[in-house]
C-alpha cells in the first residue's frame, strides 16, 4: 500500500552498504517518487558487498544488479566520496530532509583482551578483509605472510573467509576480484599451517554447512579435524539430537574430514574446538599463542558457556587474527552506546539522550542491531525501520526540510569533489575493462586518489 503525500518525501540514507540499499528498495515500493539521496565516505557505494564479501565468492557480489536497478529509478542521487562529519553534519541533513536514516555498518572490532595482544603480528580479522578486499583505509597495511603459521580466532563468517583465503593457491585467487597487491603477496605466502581456533565445540560454531564443507574441498589445503574435539557434552548432544539440520550436516562434514586426515597438500587448516587464547608470547613480536582447553558447561536450555578445564596448550604462530565481533562508531552528533556498540533505537528509531524517539532520525543493518547474520538478514531488518519511517510521516510526525542552501551549494561551496552516480558507473566499466584483460572480473581502484584521477581526466592507472 502506497502512502499518499503532496509533496515528495526527501529521505538522506548515510552509508551505500546492504541495509541503506535494502532501505531504498522498501520506501521506492512503497512511497513512489520518493527523494533518496545516498551518501558514503567513500567514491564507490556497496560497502561490505565490495569491500567484505571474500573475492572467491563473486557469486554473492551478484546481489549489486538488484541495487543499481534501484539506483536507476527516478529521485534517486548518490553522493560519493562524502562524509557526514567532515563535509556535511548531521544538523545539516536533518535541515535538509524529512527524515535520515544511518546505515553506516559497524567498522570496529572487538578485542581478545589477553596479554601480548599489541604484539606486531597480532590483527584485527576485518584489517586482513579489508587489505585483501581493496578498500583504500587498508590497502598500506602491512601483513607478515612470511610467517609458517598463522592462527585466527574466531569460527563465524569473517574466520572463515580469512582462513579459506590463506589457504588458496594463486591460481584460484587470480580468477577473482582481490586486490593486485594482495594477489601478489598472498602469491608470495610461505604460511604452511592455519589454524582456526574456537572458545566451543562444533554444535555452536557459527559457520554454515557450505562453508566448513568448501574448506574441506580447499585444492592446496588438508583440513585436519581432531576426533576428540568432536566429542559432545551433554547439553550439546540435546541439540544434536533435536533436529537441526545446520548442526547435524555440520557435525556429519566434521567427522568425515576427521576419518580423511592428511593427503599431502601443500597446506594444512587445522580447524581447533573448545580453546581459548589466554595470552600472545613472543620477543617484539607474536611467537605462539597460549591456549586454555574448555569444557562447556549448561547454563539454562542448550545454553552453554566455556569455561577453562585447567588444561593448556601453546601453538607456535607468527600471525595471529582475531575475528570475535565487530563494534560500531559512531559520526559526530549521532553517538553509539558503548557497551553494545549500536546506535540506541526502538525499532529503528533513533532515541534521544531521554530515550524518546529523535524526531525525523532512524537506523537499520549492524548499527541498529549489532553484527550478526548474512547480507539478506538486512532486508526485514530494513524493512522494519522504513516501515516505521513511513508511519511517522503519515502521522505528521516529521519536519518539513528547510527550503535555504541546499545540500549540492554546500558541497560546492566546500570544494568537495562528489561523486555521483553516472561517475560511479564510468569507476566501475574501468574497472570490469581492465580485469577482462586479465581474465579476472574487475581490477580495483585501490586508492582514492587514483579514482578521482580516472574521473577527471588525469590518466587511469592500471596498477592497483
Amino acid at each position: 500500500m502506497s502512502i499518499p503525500s503532496p509533496a515528495p518525501l526527501r529521505v538522506a540514507i548515510v552509508g551505500s552498504g546492504p541495509s541503506g540499499f535494502f532501505s531504498i528498495e522498501h520506501l521506492q515500493r512503497r512511497l513512489p517518487g520518493v527523494s533518496i539521496d545516498l551518501f558514503d565516505r567513500l567514491p564507490t557505494p556497496f560497502g561490505l558487498v565490495r569491500g567484505g564479501v571474500a573475492p572467491d565468492h563473486q557469486k554473492i557480489k551478484a546481489v549489486t544488479r538488484v541495487y543499481e536497478k534501484l539506483a536507476a529509478q527516478p529521485g534517486f542521487r548518490f553522493f560519493g566520496n562524502v562524509e557526514i562529519g567532515r563535509d556535511l553534519f548531521r544538523d545539516e541533513l536533518l535541515a535538509r530532509y524529512h527524515a535520515v536514516i544511518y546505515a553506516f555498518g559497524a567498522r570496529s572490532d572487538r578485542a581478545l583482551g589477553i596479554p601480548g595482544e599489541a604484539l606486531a603480528g597480532s590483527h584485527a580479522a576485518t584489517e586482513f578483509v579489508a587489505w585483501y578486499n581493496g578498500h583504500p583505509d587498508f590497502r598500506d597495511r602491512l601483513f607478515d605472510l612470511s610467517q609458517p603459521a598463522v592462527a585466527v580466532i574466531g569460527m563465524g563468517n569473517v574466520a572463515v573467509d580469512v582462513v579459506r583465503i590463506l589457504a588458496r593457491t594463486p591460481e584460484e585467487l587470480a580468477r577473482t576480484d582481490i586486490a593486485t597487491y594482495a594477489l601478489e603477496a598472498l602469491a608470495e605466502s610461505k604460511v604452511r599451517d592455519i589454524y582456526m581456533i574456537g572458545r566451543r565445540g562444533p554444535v555452536q560454531a557459527a559457520f554454515t554447512n557450505p562453508e566448513v564443507k568448501e574448506l574441506g574441498e580447499l585444492p592446496g589445503a588438508d583440513a585436519i579435524v581432531y576426533p576428540e574435539e568432536l566429542e559432545l557434552d551433554p547439553t550439546s548432544a540435546e541439540m544434536a539430537a533435536a533436529g537441526d539440520h545446520t548442526i547435524d550436516r555440520n557435525l556429519q562434514t566434521l567427522r568425515a574430514m576427521a576419518a580423511h586426515g592428511i593427503t599431502g597438500k601443500p597446506k594444512r587448516l587445522h580447524i581447533r574446538f573448545l580453546l581459548s587464547p589466554v595470552a600472545l608470547e613472543g620477543n617484539g613480536r607474536v611467537e605462539r599463542i597460549q591456549l586454555a582447553r574448555n569444557r562447556l558447561v549448561k547454563v539454562a536450555g542448550h545454553e552453554v558457556k566455556a569455561e577453562s578445564s585447567g588444561e593448556t596448550e601453546a601453538i607456535d604462530a607468527g600471525l595471529v587474527f582475531r575475528s570475535v565481533g565487530y563494534r560500531g562508531t559512531g559520526i559526530p552528533g549521532v553517538p553509539v552506546d558503548p557497551r553494545r556498540g549500536i546506535v540506541s533505537n526502538a525499532e529503528g528509531r533513533v532515541l534521544s539522550s531521554t530515550g524518546t524517539p529523535a524526531r525525523g532520525e532512524y537506523v537499520v543493518g549492524w548499527i541498529k542491531r549489532g553484527p550478526s547474520g548474512v547480507i539478506g538478514t538486512n532486508k526485514p531488518d530494513a524493512v522494519e525501520t522504513v516501515d516505521h519511517l513511513l508511519d511517522d510521516h503519515a502521522a505528521g510526525l516529521l519536519k518539513d526540510p528547510s527550503e535555504g542552501v541546499s545540500i549540492d551549494e554546500l558541497l560546492t561551496a566546500r570544494n568537495v569533489r562528489v561523486v555521483d552516480w553516472a561517475d560511479w558507473r564510468a569507476l566501475d566499466e574501468i574497472e570490469r575493462s581492465r580485469g577482462s584483460a586479465l581474465g579476472r572480473p574487475r581490477v580495483k581502484f585501490t586508492r582514492i586518489s587514483e579514482m578521482l584521477a580516472a574521473l577527471d581526466g588525469a590518466g587511469t592507472p592500471t596498477h592497483a
